[in-house]
């Protein structure tokens, strides 16, 4: 089932976003070559839960952690540790959720560490740009195949990476995980309508090379995904409402730079 928010909820999402959102550009000052991806993990949590936040995947379906931190071809859904340790020119994704009195946010950003190459820094950019040109088709009226079609046109006949399609974005609020499914991949007109109030994630994920991605499995079996050709990985997250004013980015972190969706 799908729910519609109300301005109240809208704007409690909006306090939740801000969180998490504030989360993000905390870490952008401890990423740096040297540190585990599990310093990462507890820069989060402690962030979000001293300032009043709970981490919404920490207990999801057994999860452990507040956060999800991909490395390079790690394309999503691994766990923090505390071997595993950052190096110069590395990729690093950073996947989080937040509730705060109730309202629920989620947004992934990907960060460079140190000093990293031209083709990590451009996959960096398109995997941006594919988000917003995703955000742009988020308005009322048009369909799901909308926001998928702009994603996948511009990533793969574009820019020639690949456009994951096993994993997707999805609706949010009450809970972290809700109806609809967003892909990032479609064809124009077709699918769910979108409709005033509802709550999405828009979240491509983009490999250097090929679209398709593998799992790989901890010690303790947790599974994680990698691209399938151990190619570089990429992915920008944010949480929206579709309003009458078009869609408005609920996690933003750039103000100046998301004035147009605020």
């Amino acid at each position: 089932m799908i729910t519609l928010k109300s301005e109240r909820e809208i704007e409690g999402m909006r306090r939740s976003g801000a969180l998490l959102a504030q989360t993000h550009i905390g870490l952008r000052n401890i990423i740096k070559p040297g540190i585990s991806s599990m310093e990462i993990e507890n820069f989060a949590d402690n962030f979000i839960t001293k300032n009043g936040g709970i981490p919404s995947e920490k207990g999801f379906e057994g999860y452990q952690f507040a956060t999800c931190v991909c490395v390079n071809d790690e394309v999503a859904h691994a766990e923090p540790r505390e071997k595993l340790i950052l190096k110069n020119g590395d990729i690093v994704k950073v996947d989080m959720t937040v509730a705060l009195d109730g309202y629920q946010s989620d947004s992934c950003w990907t960060y460079a560490v140190g000093e990293i190459s031209a083709e990590k820094k451009h996959l960096m950019d398109v995997t941006k740009k594919a988000l917003y040109l995703g955000i742009d088709q988020a308005v009322i009226g048009n369909r799901l195949g909308d926001i998928g079609w702009a994603i996948q046109h511009y990533v793969e006949d574009e820019e020639h990476m690949g456009d994951v399609r096993d994993l997707i974005g999805h609706g949010i609020q009450p809970s972290m995980h809700e109806a609809p499914n967003v892909p990032h991949y479609g064809e124009p007109g077709k699918g769910l309508r979108l409709r005033e109030g509802m709550t999405i994630t828009i979240e491509p994920m983009v490999n250097l090379g090929t679209w398709k991605i593998k799992s790989k499995f901890t010690d303790e079996d947790w599974e994680y995904f990698v691209s399938a050709d151990g190619s570089t990985s990429a992915q920008y997250e944010h949480t929206l409402a579709i309003t009458k004013n078009g869609p408005k980015i609920l996690t933003s972190q750039d103000p100046e730079f998301d004035k147009k969706y605020l």
